[in-house]
Parts: C-alpha cells; sequence; structure tokens
C-alpha cells in the first residue's frame, strides 16, 4: 500500500466514512456481497481499465492519483494539461517528474507504463525524459507536456511552485491518473467526482465541436 492510499484511508476513518478495501480481482465480487453500493469506488490508476470494466456506470469511480491532483495541486489546472494530450505529436518531448527519489522497477509506471500508453495514443514514439526528487529543468519551454506524480511526499506549496514554472513558461502539466485516464478513454468518468472540473471539461468539449 503506498502513501496517497494510506492517507486517503485514514482521511476516510477521520470522518466516520465506512471503507472497504480490495484487490482490483476481488472487487467484482465485493461489489455482489454488499446491500448498499458505495458511493465512491477508487482504484490505483494503473488498475483503471480493468476497474472501470467491473464498476457499474452508476457508481462513481476514480483515482487515488486524481484525488492528490486535489488535494495536493490545482485540479482545473491539471485537467487542463491532459486535455493537451490531443496536441502531442510524435517527437515531442514530455517530462516526466516524480517527487521520490526510489529506483525505477520492472514495468514502472513512469519509465515504462505512461510512455506506453502515450506512444499508442498518440500513434507514434515521443521523447520522454524522466526526473526525479528536486531535480527539475531549468528550461522547461522546450516540452510540449509536463506529467508529475502526486507528489505525495511533498506539500501542496511546492507541487504548486511547480505548476506555477510550467504556467509561466505555457508548458501544460497533469499527473498520472489524469493522464492514464485520458488515454484510456475514461476521463469523464474519473472526474464524476469532481463536478467543477468535469463541467470545465464539457465545456472545452462543446466549443471545439
Amino acid at each position: 500500500m503506498i502513501l496517497p492510499q494510506a492517507q486517503s484511508i485514514r482521511d476516510l476513518l477521520d470522518h466516520g466514512a465506512f471503507c472497504l478495501v480490495v484487490r482490483e480481482h476481488e472487487l467484482e465480487k465485493a461489489l455482489k456481497r454488499l446491500t448498499i453500493p458505495p458511493k465512491l469506488i477508487v482504484t490505483d490508476s494503473q488498475a483503471f481499465e480493468m476497474v472501470n470494466a467491473i464498476t457499474p456506470p452508476d457508481i462513481p469511480l476514480t483515482s487515488f492519483s486524481i484525488l492528490f491532483a486535489r488535494f495536493q495541486a490545482d485540479l482545473t489546472e491539471m485537467v487542463r494539461g491532459a486535455m493537451a494530450i490531443d496536441k502531442l505529436q510524435p517527437g515531442d518531448k514530455v517530462l516526466i517528474a516524480e517527487a521520490c527519489t526510489h529506483h525505477p522497477i520492472e514495468e514502472d509506471i513512469g519509465t515504462v507504463k505512461i510512455p506506453n500508453w502515450l506512444n499508442k495514443y498518440v500513434g507514434g514514439a515521443l521523447t520522454f525524459v524522466n526526473m526525479r526528487g528536486r531535480d527539475f529543468p531549468k528550461n522547461i519551454a522546450d516540452y510540449k507536456l509536463i506529467i508529475h506524480c502526486g507528489a505525495c511526499m511533498w506539500n501542496r506549496r511546492e507541487m504548486l511552485g511547480r505548476i506555477m514554472k510550467a504556467r509561466e513558461a505555457g508548458v501544460p502539466i497533469t499527473n498520472y491518473g489524469l493522464t492514464i485516464a485520458y488515454t484510456l478513454g475514461i476521463f469523464s468518468r474519473a472526474l464524476e467526482p469532481f463536478p467543477a472540473a468535469l463541467e470545465w471539461v464539457k465545456g472545452k468539449e462543446q466549443k471545439s465541436s
């Protein structure tokens, strides 16, 4: 269990909410055993595709990463950044930044999974640069998109500082969960628990149609 999951569960308990924790392959069985459906299902972003297929359409669904886009950052700004994925072209530079300094494991989300999802969505190979911890380019203007982790190890002020740098450079910024939801085609559903952000998305889509 990673820190965003532990922090989210702690917050639910502190506010007197019932919380059921299951692995993704146990979700269908768990839902059948409940007499009252849950008000919200929160998944690890990497399991979005599987959990989305299992979760009934009348139950709101999001991810821990998207919760942290709101808790630690600026959700609307990061939603705007995710929608810039449609403007990416093969060869464009994309910065993937993590607050942690852990060594990447096999099938790592930042160095393997997200690049694979994005390359498939764009239809060609993008140029990815990965940075960890306090490492961050002084000049970010050459990047077409910045994708950040949830920054659970930082405070909100530090994350907002990076968002401000991206905004000043005119570079869209988003995070892992929003990126995954967008590339998998479940972006609007993942934003259902956040009406203001969802309305902003719908407004942008209407203007572009």
